[in-house]
């Protein structure tokens, strides 16, 4: 499933790791070995944040991208 979240990755010295993190969905972020990794994981990771607000009925933003960095 390709989703349209903005979603930023970087490496991380302290966790020795590349963090992927989805400013629109609060929380949700994932990490891994390699840029491939960090970004695979975290497709998993909004496919589980949107389930689980799903299960208990919360709202899914729709995705706004880069719009955000003009609000």
């Amino acid at each position: 499933m390709m989703f349209k979240y903005e979603t930023i990755i970087y490496w991380s010295e302290e966790d020795q790791a590349y963090l992927a993190e989805v400013p629109e969905l609060p929380g949700c972020m994932a990490h891994g070995d390699s840029y491939e990794a960090a970004l695979a994981n975290v497709k998993e990771a909004i496919q589980l944040w949107i389930d689980t607000a799903r299960e208990f009925g919360d709202p899914v933003p729709e995705p706004k991208g880069r719009r955000l960095m003009y609000a």
